[in-house]
């Protein structure tokens, strides 16, 4: 089958947008589409311009011998900023008040579109950073990290409150959990992760960090690296804050339950977090 271009570029913008984070050596393309490496290295020229110019991410060059092509998916302040505005419109709403200043997030963590977004938006952040895996606490924190996970195409690990016979053997570590200072149980796998790893902890909801703190105590168990912590929602109270190096995509100010009123900003993401450009890529 001989290729025209136009169907090379739509084929190849589909594989390396499957494909992020991985490098491809211009000779898989060059015998995957039976064509030279001359009109393959015209073709991903066309590629990247098209993904910077539309904000899609960055199409870098590896060179030598044993280079070729990594997308990396990012996002500008500015989309971040439209993600951010949406959320906090939908947050907003007076029939998501829970008690406890808690905030129903349940629909948002389900909706496939938003999670992508947000996904993509963590995913540019931590771009610089070697990732090895996304850890998350069973169960709302899970749709976040899939969707980080898939941006940085590297595998996710859920933690657990007990253990599951499918699991086999595990590591369990007790914890101080949120404002209450109750002593609570994390189990993971001993199969989830491997010596060293670098891991970004993901969570939706963060008040005083009780959460993050036993998943960083679970990484110490692994001999693991912390390589950040990503959080969706961080809510601001007095006392002591337990995670310091963070970054949040909103922030929950107030609740006022007797007058149906949330106040929420823009988290830290654009003080801490902030878009790329590919000369700030590790390659």
């Amino acid at each position: 089958m001989k290729w025209k271009r136009s169907e090379r570029l739509v084929d190849m913008t589909q594989y390396l947008m499957e494909h992020p984070h991985k490098l491809i050596p211009l000779t898989f393309f060059a015998s995957l589409y039976e064509s030279a490496k001359s009109s393959i290295s015209e073709d991903l020229t066309i590629v990247k311009e098209t993904f910077e110019e539309r904000g899609r991410g960055l199409l870098v060059t590896v060179p030598g011998a044993a280079g070729g092509v990594k997308f990396i998916p990012t996002m500008t302040n500015e989309d971040v900023k439209v993600v951010a505005k949406d959320l906090m419109e939908q947050l907003s709403k007076a029939e998501r008040l829970l008690p406890g200043g808690y905030l129903y997030m349940t629909d948002l963590l389900g909706n496939p579109t938003l999670m992508n977004k947000v996904g993509k938006v963590f995913a540019s952040a931590f771009a610089n950073e070697k990732i090895d895996a996304i850890m998350t606490v069973a169960t709302k924190g899970i749709p976040i990290a899939h969707a980080i996970a898939r941006h940085l195409n590297v595998p996710v690990v859920v933690v657990r409150r007990d253990s599951k016979v499918t699991e086999g053997p595990t590591v369990s570590i007790n914890y101080v959990s949120g404002s209450a200072r109750r002593i609570q149980t994390m189990v993971l796998s001993k199969r989830s992760m491997e010596k060293g790893q670098r891991v970004l902890i993901t969570d939706d909801f963060m008040k005083v960090g009780g959460t993050i703190n036993g998943m960083k105590s679970l990484l110490e168990e692994f001999n693991c690296e912390l390589a950040g912590i990503a959080v969706l929602v961080e809510a601001e109270h007095e006392g002591e804050q337990l995670v310091d190096e963070y970054l949040s995509l909103v922030k929950l100010h107030e609740v006022n339950e007797k007058s149906g009123t949330i106040a929420l900003t823009e988290g830290n993401y654009f003080v801490k977090g902030g878009s790329l450009d590919e000369g700030s890529i590790n390659n």
